[in-house]
């Protein structure tokens, strides 16, 4: 199997990379599209400011590549928002996988902060048409897993999982091959080893 991570100017990467091998999978980082368009699956992760994270990825033509790809690819924090059609950071175009803006947290009672950080439940959507949850999460029994961010995507169509911080807000999203967590799956131990071994099944 191969597993290519998308290089761009998004940090926190390498805690992907360390979580794929506890797995037994030795990914490969990469900006070139041939690469990415052959690997078995790809992940899309990072934590950074949306409007530079997509100037970087239109300057290299990641963009296309990103919206070109057909096997599974995961979307981890900023890549969830950047897979979105809008962010309110910086006012910035994203790339429209996910027909829905991202909004900033804005606090209603003193002991709010932003960035919402550290470790919250999910609340997992149930299929309609077969009383069962996503493929995504399949097995997960204890779904405590680790955010780190300021800006949130809203419940929609394409919303999978919710957690609650001062609203209840999307934690992961599924489109066709597009699949992607608000928050940290290499950062959530068990649950988020979990997320990931099912992901590379899919």
């Amino acid at each position: 199997m191969s597993v290519a991570i998308v290089k761009y100017n998004a940090g926190n990467i390498y805690s992907v990379v360390n979580a794929l091998r506890r797995l037994g999978v030795e990914p490969f980082l990469s900006d070139d599209a041939e690469v990415l368009r052959r690997s078995d699956h790809v992940i899309f992760p990072g934590q950074g400011e949306a409007r530079s994270a997509m100037e970087y990825l239109r300057h290299k033509r990641l963009d296309r590549v990103i919206c070109s790809l057909i096997q599974p690819v995961l979307g981890i924090c900023i890549g969830q928002q950047l897979l979105c059609r809008h962010s309110e950071e910086g006012d910035t175009g994203c790339l429209g996988i996910f027909d829905v803006d991202v909004k900033r947290f804005q606090p209603q009672q003193h002991e709010e902060k932003v960035p919402c950080m550290g470790w919250n439940s999910l609340e997992l959507n149930v299929s309609s048409l077969n009383s069962q949850v996503n493929p995504l999460f399949e097995g997960l029994t204890q779904p405590w897993v680790y955010f780190v961010h300021s800006y949130y995507v809203p419940i929609c169509e394409n919303t999978i999982a919710t957690a609650n911080y001062i609203l209840p807000y999307s934690a992961a999203l599924h489109k066709d091959n597009f699949y992607t967590c608000q928050f940290h799956p290499e950062k959530s131990g068990e649950a988020g080893e979990i997320i990931l071994r099912n992901f590379l099944r899919l």
